[in-house]
């Protein structure tokens, strides 16, 4: 998708499908390691954030269903 701004707006403009990557980022930040830069090296933080990503999928996964819902 195409997140650039239009070149005919001016002022404050809503990009479509931002709230995505924000909404990702502010999980993350829920992680306590996340939380401030304690990795030297890139790998390293890209390992925390693959693992904070983990535990959300798989407690999202574990959780009990509704009674509605297949």
């Amino acid at each position: 998708e195409n997140l650039t701004r239009p070149a005919d707006m001016t002022g404050f403009v809503v990009l479509p499908r931002r709230w995505v990557a924000e909404r990702t980022f502010a999980w993350l930040m829920n992680s306590r390691r996340l939380a401030r830069d304690y990795e030297t090296l890139p790998a390293s933080s890209e390992a925390m954030i693959r693992w904070s990503m983990v535990t959300r999928m798989g407690r999202r996964l574990a959780r009990p269903r509704a009674a509605g819902r297949r």
